[in-house]
């Protein structure tokens, strides 16, 4: 789910390693078209899950001077790195157990019991007999029963606003101010 299309595969490929180089995870990758081409690339620090904006220049940067050599596109294209947001898009397994307790919304690519949209607070990961990873759910207006998922037939997820998720990323802001702070005394 970090990317839908071949040319994503291509961009993921190239920026993996700059972005692990620099202490980040790349989250998502996708390539936009319209009137010009959009490379959209979403990262996070590795040690807090947030993305500053030094963090997002560094990338671009870095990137840049890469995708120039390796010229995975055509034509002309704007290059954009961020932050995946508050409400942020779950794109591999680990970000399903991390948000464990929080809303979300996921789009599934095939029909469960009638439909392809779930919405629910996440409650976990487990492995399913065949070796592969189920997401559970607590869907909305059932809170008797706990809903798994097959990870693979999930093509799209992420949080929704909540309260909650709103104070979890305020508490991961202040933690940062507050190592990055106490790094700043000790030199």
């Amino acid at each position: 789910m970090k990317t839908k299309t071949h040319i994503d595969e291509r961009i993921l490929a190239l920026a993996e390693p700059i972005a692990a180089d620099l202490g980040l995870r790349i989250v998502r990758v996708r390539v936009m078209a319209g009137k010009r081409r959009t490379v959209q690339i979403m990262a996070e620090r590795l040690s807090d899950g947030l993305m500053g904006i030094e963090n997002c220049e560094a990338l671009s940067r870095e990137l840049s001077a890469t995708m120039e050599v390796e010229d995975p596109l055509d034509d002309a294209y704007v290059l954009e790195v961020s932050s995946p947001g508050i409400d942020r898009p779950l794109t591999a397994i680990e970000d399903f157990s991390a948000y464990e307790g929080y809303l979300a919304r996921l789009e599934l690519d095939r029909m469960v019991e009638g439909r392809k949209r779930f919405r629910g607070v996440l409650a976990g990961v487990e492995p399913d007999p065949q070796g592969s990873k189920m997401v559970d759910i607590n869907l909305d207006g059932d809170d008797e029963h706990t809903t798994s998922i097959p990870f693979d037939w999930i093509a799209e997820a992420k949080l929704l606003i909540t309260d909650e998720l709103v104070a979890e990323g305020q508490r991961k802001k202040d933690a940062a101010k507050a190592a990055a702070s106490n790094n700043e005394e000790e030199e």
